[in-house]
């Protein structure tokens, strides 16, 4: 009896494990999609991504690049100070986007160009993501607001 007891409760822990490894393994899925790296151009430059991968790329608008073409499509350059990607987009820009802004775009890098589903701009005359100036530091090319109203 005390046999049986002892093998129907490995059987219980057995069975628990492989559903706790099962539920795991559908969580992290699920997620794939769900999870964007940032890369800054530098990063991006330095080792370039597979052109399947979604990922968010921030840094600032670099002067005289923006190109409005027909419709709705727009090409610009995004710069961190030690390197600069080509960035094409389709859609409406947000208001306050524009050159020497900081910006960040979700898409994915395909030959030699980011092609941007989705661009966010900073919400306010101060702000900027963390991201952006994290890499704009790192570049050495980061320069607070005059203001005194914080970054972040």
């Amino acid at each position: 009896m005390k046999g049986l007891k002892k093998q129907r409760r490995i059987q219980v822990i057995a069975i628990a494990v492989v559903a706790l490894v099962i539920a795991t393994g559908l969580i992290g899925y699920a997620m794939r999609d769900g999870i964007n790296f940032f890369r800054s151009p530098s990063q991006v430059a330095e080792v370039a991504p597979p052109p399947n991968e979604v990922f968010r790329l921030g840094g600032l608008v670099a002067e005289d690049s923006l190109e409005r073409g027909q419709g709705e499509t727009v090409r610009f350059e995004v710069t961190d100070g030690g390197a600069t990607i080509p960035v094409v987009y389709t859609g409406v820009l947000p208001d306050l986007f524009g050159e020497g802004e900081g910006m960040i775009g979700t898409g994915r890098y395909v030959n030699g160009v980011f092609e941007a589903t989705e661009i966010l701009a900073k919400h306010d005359e101060s702000y900027m993501p963390k991201e952006v100036v994290d890499a704009l530091k790192e570049q050495g090319v980061y320069k607070a607001p005059t203001d005194g109203v914080a970054t972040n």
